[in-house]
């Protein structure tokens, strides 16, 4: 493994590890309005929610590393401390791409990229008709964390307003993943889309406590067979199968795997252990736990 000292890198270089590594990243497409009324209309990838009460949203139109620069969203802001913030999906992702181009002062990115601007409730900078979802915000504060190039704009938002197109909600009224087709930077030129086989659903510890990796058997945690995602599965479960459980299921389900590593140890281990991968795979997780145990079971 290769270790860096950002103080020893040049900003380009380091900003290219920062942003190939932290990623997919949410998009603010940053609608703002500057004092003579003109619209202003940006994406930024340094940006994610921080917070439901009160709602929080931070983006940041950060300092341009080649000319330490600001941009006219950071300007705008401070000016009008107000700004819309809209989801970008995969249907709008190259007019959001032409958006950023660093147009002169003034000038309509909403005309430029071909966005609809539609009137706000409650701030002045304009929605954008084609995001499925749009956040009014007031800003709260602007946190300057440094001078030079490169350096951060922390805008802290709060939400005031939220409208969302009805195509994207399920049938309870809430977001639906599958429908709205979000997209996220990466490193480089490189995008996420957020849809189809991309998209995949976890079991949250957040209620009840799962027992732990560190209850597997030794020889479980230390699987050259076992992913660390094989691993997390069976440290989520809630329960452990007890012994009558597991000899019961070494009974019906894996006499043909002991059978045919009798006297074979090692050979037997490697064939539970791949067994229990292959459960895992179906998400089968207590027949996995069963199969692990069964290896010192009597």
């Amino acid at each position: 493994m290769k270790s860096f000292d950002p103080a020893n890198l040049a900003i380009p270089e380091l900003h290219s590890y920062l942003v190939g590594a932290i990623g997919p990243r949410p998009i603010a497409f940053a609608s703002t309005i500057d004092p003579q009324g003109r619209p202003n209309l940006s994406p930024f990838s340094f940006f994610n929610v921080f917070g439901a009460n009160p709602p929080l949203m931070i983006f940041s139109p950060a300092r341009r590393g080649r000319d330490n620069t600001t941009k006219h969203s950071y300007h705008n802001v401070k000016a009008v401390p107000e700004v819309v913030i809209n989801v970008v999906t995969y249907s709008m992702v190259h007019q959001t791409s032409l958006a950023s181009t660093e147009f002169a002062e003034g000038v309509n990115e909403f005309e430029k990229a071909g966005f609809t601007p539609i009137a706000s409730e409650k701030v002045k900078p304009f929605r954008v008709k084609e995001s499925p979802v749009q956040f009014e915000c007031v800003v709260k504060q602007v946190i300057e964390t440094g001078t030079g190039g490169g350096a951060g704009n922390l805008v802290i938002c709060e939400v005031v307003m939220i409208h969302v197109n009805e195509d994207v909600l399920d049938e309870k009224g809430k977001i639906d993943q599958r429908k709205i087709d979000l997209v996220g930077r990466m490193g480089g030129h490189f995008y996420a889309r957020a849809h189809g086989d991309a998209l995949f659903e976890l079991a949250q510890p957040n209620t009840q406590i799962g027992v732990g990796v560190d209850n597997l058997p030794p020889e479980a945690r230390n699987s050259h067979i076992l992913t660390g995602n094989d691993l997390g599965k069976l440290g989520v479960a809630i329960t452990i199968p007890d012994e009558t459980a597991v000899n019961e299921y070494k009974l019906t389900e894996l006499s043909d795997i002991f059978i045919t590593q009798k006297d074979q140890p090692s050979a037997l281990l490697t064939a539970l252990h791949q067994h229990a991968h292959e459960l895992l795979a179906q998400d089968r997780v207590d027949e996995a736990w069963k199969t692990l145990l069964a290896f010192n079971a009597r």
